[in-house]
């Protein structure tokens, strides 16, 4: 178990230093920050296995649907921003 959270946390750090390094790519930042999300969701999994609480799969799902909600807005507000300027 020791491994696959050390796992998280290099997808984690990996994908934050990849959000500071790319700023001026919108649809790279999206991408970074739901493979963020997505690295702080298996790491809630994981501690919820461990411990044998229903609470971490809920907050799980919570999540994902808050990452999924993120990804709609910003590839709307990209195409929308596309649309206006008709260049990125």
């Amino acid at each position: 178990m020791l491994i696959i959270i050390i796992y998280t946390l290099i997808i984690f750090l990996l994908s934050f230093c990849s959000i500071i390094y790319n700023r001026k790519n919108i649809i790279k930042i999206l991408i970074n920050l739901e493979l963020l999300l997505l690295a702080c969701n298996l790491n809630v999994l994981l501690f919820s296995l461990y411990l044998d609480d229903i609470l971490g799969q809920i907050l799980s799902l919570l999540i994902l649907t808050i990452s999924a909600c993120e990804t709609a807005l910003g590839l709307s507000l990209l195409i929308c921003y596309y649309k206006t300027y008709q260049y990125i």
